[in-house]
């Protein structure tokens, strides 16, 4: 199975790996970016959260049906909760992207890298 990437323009950094496996790209986070991936996060839940109220209220008259009901059983029909947990995977889905694909960009030569290279060629790697 080919799973090379063509890309439309070279890389203008050095190439620590061409193609680098899911592991890798993990393995190669920074704080900077685990930084973004828990930011984007956080905003997320928060968005989410108060969300919550807006997303009851577009919902419409069928909510009004049953929301007397469920007053009547002691069951209040709160869409916080769930409007803040689907923002937070939301946010963590695309938080971890962000972050993946700026650790493979680094990798592949296309953002800067002093680092990954600085690593890699203390383990022999770049023979010059």
């Amino acid at each position: 199975m080919n799973t090379d990437i063509t890309a439309l323009e070279k890389p203008q950094y050095p190439v620590v790996d061409r193609n680098p496996p899911f592991t890798k790209v993990v393995g190669n986070f920074s704080v900077l970016d685990y930084l973004r991936f828990s930011t984007i996060t956080g905003v997320s839940v928060t968005v989410g959260y108060l969300s919550g109220p807006f997303l009851s209220l577009s919902v419409g008259m069928r909510v009004n049906i049953y929301s007397s009901i469920w007053r009547c059983v002691g069951i209040k029909p709160g869409i916080k909760g769930p409007s803040m947990v689907t923002g937070g995977l939301i946010g963590l889905m695309g938080g971890f992207m962000y972050a993946y694909q700026n650790s493979a960009g680094r990798l592949m030569g296309f953002f800067p890298n002093e680092g990954e290279v600085a690593s890699y060629q203390r383990r022999g790697g770049f023979s010059k």
